[in-house]
């Protein structure tokens, strides 16, 4: 690649939990020759992607090239944030030949892509391509299509209801903007579960857009990188809920860090995480917990009920600490109530 050519950009969406974390390692360890660079941005003060991308870093894509941008949105704070970030990257001794950025599970991409209109950019890097995510069991469960009979019923019951849920907007602008959709976790959901999701995926999409099944992240990356799309240029292409508004705002969804102390049994937890999905509507909780008596952290990782863990490396001289990210919609989210279910012994203090 020649100094004067652009460097190519694949921009990773998709909702909570639906795999973009796991996606990238795979092209991390099947870099195909190249020297990739990443950036997360995550939606939380705990910068937990970028921690298990960075215990994952090699000569293809050493830890100075991948880049964690935490609690702030990268398409709200382009010019003190994503503008000199992306500059960096390109200014490193050996210049990356691809950057891939993980999104915020709820951003929305069509902003982001406008950030790479910025003159200072610009003529340096483009959109190779938008590569969204589904879970596809969730999808085929219908938790962010709404029923329109049941959405009919509702607004026909309360003169207040007049728009789509958060969720559904969220998932929809991430289909809207995407070149490949990619159908996570294929395996829970079946043939079944993959033909319901792909008609609900059509359904939604303003184009024909190709959607692959994956399991583990593990894909071709020649399928998903060099795509040249310059997605940039044919934002016309991609409509957003949020079209002519000069901003968005995220205050749908709001965040919250509990501190944990020690935990004795890791089953007791997952069932206290799947309790807050089920009783306080908690879409996603990650982090790293300390486990009596283990020295190897243990990393949560919950979407909704489902909840998965594994131990993933030693303490080491790293203080024993056990904290989650716990993300909701904004009504949702009521920190005592949240500290009550994981730390029983402190309700009521």
């Amino acid at each position: 690649m020649s100094d004067l050519s652009k460097i190519p950009v694949t921009v990773i969406t998709g909702f909570l939990g639906s795999g973009k974390t796991t996606l990238i390692r795979h092209l991390m360890l099947n870099p195909q020759g190249k020297r990739l660079a990443v950036l997360v941005n995550e939606f939380g003060s705990v910068g937990v992607d970028g921690d298990i991308l960075k215990s994952c870093a090699d000569e293809n894509c050493p830890a100075e090239n991948i880049v964690e941008l935490a609690n702030g949105c990268i398409c709200c704070t382009v010019a003190d944030d994503f503008i000199p970030t992306i500059e960096a990257l390109m200014a490193l001794p050996q210049r990356p030949d691809h950057i891939l950025i993980e999104t915020s599970g709820l951003a929305l991409p069509k902003p982001l892509l406008k950030a790479f209109d910025w003159p200072a950019i610009r003529s340096r890097i483009t959109v190779d391509g938008v590569i969204a995510l589904a879970d596809a069991e969730a999808v085929a469960a219908g938790r962010f299509a709404p029923d329109v009979d049941a959405v009919q019923a509702q607004r026909e019951a309360d003169d207040s209801i007049d728009h789509e849920t958060p969720l559904s907007e969220v998932f929809e602008d991430q289909i809207a903007c995407a070149d490949i959709v990619l159908l996570s976790k294929a395996d829970l959901a079946g043939d079944a579960g993959l033909a319901a999701a792909r008609a609900v995926i059509e359904a939604e999409a303003p184009r024909r857009l190709p959607i692959l099944a994956m399991e583990e992240g593990r894909i071709d990356p020649a399928v998903i990188l060099g795509l040249n799309a310059a997605a940039e240029d044919d934002l016309h292409a991609r409509p957003s809920h949020h079209d002519g508004h000069d901003d968005h705002e995220h205050d749908d969804f709001d965040t919250v860090v509990i501190d944990l102390p020690e935990v004795a049994d890791p089953e007791t937890l997952k069932s206290a995480i799947a309790r807050l999905a089920r009783e306080q509507n908690i879409l996603r909780a990650k982090g790293y917990v300390a486990v009596a008596g283990k020295p190897m952290r243990l990393l949560v990782q919950a979407v909704g009920e489902r909840v998965r863990t594994q131990f993933d490396r030693p303490w080491g001289d790293a203080p024993r600490l056990s904290r989650l990210v716990v993300i909701g919609e904004h009504d949702d989210v009521d920190p005592a109530a949240i500290r009550a279910v994981l730390v029983p012994e402190t309700a009521g203090a």
